[in-house]
């Protein structure tokens, strides 16, 4: 009788895989490269000198890494910038690393609610008033007796230097809306006639208008305006009534290359700052300023007596050298 052989079962199972092993690796991957990204950038940060170190330092100390120059406020808003453009845009913000420091700053690219009221505090601290920051833009106005004689078109003294700061606000902005209304009240001009006061506040804004149009960088930025004038009730002394210039900044809904903009944030969800917030920041500004005139005072008390003390260091000759 022939030996029994052991049946031998082959169970073979079929994996089918999600198309291409599914959708994971696209993570895996896009981790590594920004692994790597990070690797080569430190590695070329260790092979810079001394000197470019200190500036790339410098750059990462202020508020918006390198988009504006002016002392930090705080690292609530470094790291609130820092946090808003690495999350949104990480390639833009190492493209933006890489962009030279006298770059004039576009406010509306800025992502920060906080880090734009903060660049206004210390650009417009002595002229703008009313500001607010929301996610589509910012508006301020400046008082109408720090740009023109009372009751006319004719430029102040202050004209050039209040244009000057404004234009630092407006020159770098990109696919954005300027608008300006000239305010001011019938009883201001000298006859106190309607037609005089609608003449003024027209030629004020074309003057205006006029200055900022020349400072613009870039032809995505429209500028518009208008005027309002109006009666003041009751009885008022014309010598107090101060007219205002409203400007207000939007950004546009898309860019010139069609794409949606990205719109002004702030961290836990506040995406506006109100008068109050930047009053804050305006007394960080004055505190500050307070601060570094105080220290170069001590430090001009402190020339002055070595000067004082050996007159050969205010003349810059050598000094003599003893005899034995």
């Amino acid at each position: 009788m022939a030996e029994k052989r052991p049946i031998i079962v082959i169970k073979k199972i079929n994996v089918v895989a999600a198309g291409h092993h599914g959708g994971a690796w696209k993570v895996a991957f896009a981790d590594f490269m920004t692994a790597m990204m990070a690797f080569f950038l430190v590695m070329w940060l260790l092979g810079q000198s001394e000197e470019t170190k200190k500036a790339i330092s410098d750059h990462f100390s202020t508020p918006s890494i390198i988009e504006y120059n002016f002392q930090n406020y705080g690292a609530e808003i470094t790291l609130e910038k820092l946090f808003l453009d690495l999350v949104n845009e990480p390639l833009k913000a190492f493209q933006s690393f890489m962009e030279p420091m006298d770059k004039s700053p576009n406010l509306l690219d800025m992502g920060s609610t906080k880090v734009v009221a903060a660049y206004l505090a210390d650009q417009m601290r002595d002229v703008a008033k009313n500001v607010t920051v929301n996610q589509d833009g910012f508006e301020f106005v400046i008082p109408d007796n720090l740009l023109f004689e009372k009751g006319s078109s004719t430029p102040t003294n202050q004209f050039v230097g209040v244009m000057d700061k404004l234009k630092g606000v407006v020159t770098g902005l990109k696919d954005s809306e300027i608008r300006l209304e000239v305010q001011m009240f019938v009883q201001s001009v000298p006859d106190q006639n309607p037609v005089s006061a609608t003449k003024v506040a027209a030629e004020r804004l074309d003057i205006v208008r006029n200055k900022v149009r020349a400072s613009l960088e870039h032809d995505s930025v429209d500028v518009m305006g208008d005027t309002n004038v109006r009666e003041k009730k009751g009885e008022a002394d014309p010598l107090k009534l101060i007219g205002l210039v409203k400007i207000s900044i939007q950004q546009k809904e898309f860019s010139s290359t069609g794409q949606k903009t990205r719109k002004l944030q702030g961290i836990l969800g506040n995406d506006k700052v109100d008068v109050s917030d930047y009053e804050n920041l305006l007394k960080q500004v004055n505190q500050r300023e307070k601060e570094n005139k105080a220290k170069n005072a001590e430090i001009q008390k402190m020339i002055e007596e070595l000067r004082a003390s050996n007159p050969m260091i205010e003349t810059g000759l050598p000094q003599p050298k003893p005899e034995n």
